[in-house]
């Protein structure tokens, strides 16, 4: 998660218990991460920022994990602008430091088969490297592959320049592109016609799967602990957490 997405860190949105009272989730198909990426495929999340891979895809990791799929990692920036003026995170520490922690997340999924490619962009500004995002991804990608990323209208501009550049990459070399929402867990609410509940599935996290990804998220401390230096609040608070800590994930296909 990156401090952009949070004008205050107070505010998270539609609690997460009016999302549990409604019965849509319910409704939802149930994905197959075995049907859905295919045997001789590979999985592709692509993450604008550190711990969005986790956040929002971190039980499908593990479940292909155990399938033994092909996995690969694109961060697209290091989020170091996620503690704007802060004395002690620096986006020169963040730079340094968000990478060691999504490093240990993946270890805590046991994703160890994970290739991780860092491209650096500036944090708030991936829509200015769409072009080169776009590239880059389609020159790894192969027709039996899928592409897991945000989704292009996800309400954070990093995230839906990240999803219509990996959307591009699939159009170009005919893998298959599932989106995810993050950030829309915030802005919309049960029933929301702006989210296409048509595309939408379900991924259920076994007792196991669920507990791997809360670790993972434990990991990434910069962006859980308050800042001292500033006084400011946690960038991930448990409001915002409870969003991304369900027995679930939801996936659009």
């Amino acid at each position: 998660m990156d401090a952009l997405k949070h004008s205050d860190n107070a505010v998270d949105g539609t609690p997460e218990s009016v999302w549990q009272a409604w019965g849509g989730f319910d409704a939802l198909p149930e994905l197959r991460p075995d049907a859905l990426v295919p045997l001789h495929g590979k999985a592709v999340f692509v993450a604008p920022h550190p711990d969005d891979e986790v956040l929002g895809m971190g039980g499908l990791m593990v479940h292909l994990a155990r399938l033994q799929r092909k996995l690969a990692l694109v961060a697209v920036t290091d989020g170091d602008a996620s503690h704007p003026g802060s004395p002690a995170w620096t986006p020169e520490r963040l730079r340094a430091e968000r990478p060691i922690e999504t490093r240990e997340a993946l270890q805590r999924l046991r994703a160890f088969n994970v290739e991780v490619s860092r491209l650096r962009v500036a944090d708030g500004k991936v829509r200015q490297s769409e072009h080169m995002l776009r590239d880059h991804i389609a020159r790894h990608l192969g027709a039996d592959d899928v592409v897991i990323t945000t989704w292009r209208f996800d309400g954070h501009p990093d995230h839906e320049a990240t999803g219509r550049a990996a959307a591009a990459a699939c159009v170009q070399s005919g893998a298959t592109l599932v989106e995810v929402p993050v950030w829309a867990w915030h802005w919309s609410s049960p029933g929301d016609t702006r989210l296409p509940w048509g595309r939408a599935r379900r991924l259920t996290l076994d007792s196991n799967t669920h507990a791997r990804k809360r670790h993972a998220v434990e990991a990434f401390s910069s962006q859980l602990e308050e800042d001292a230096s500033t006084g400011h609040k946690a960038v991930l608070s448990q409001g915002a957490l409870a969003h991304w800590l369900r027995p679930f994930e939801v996936y659009l296909v």
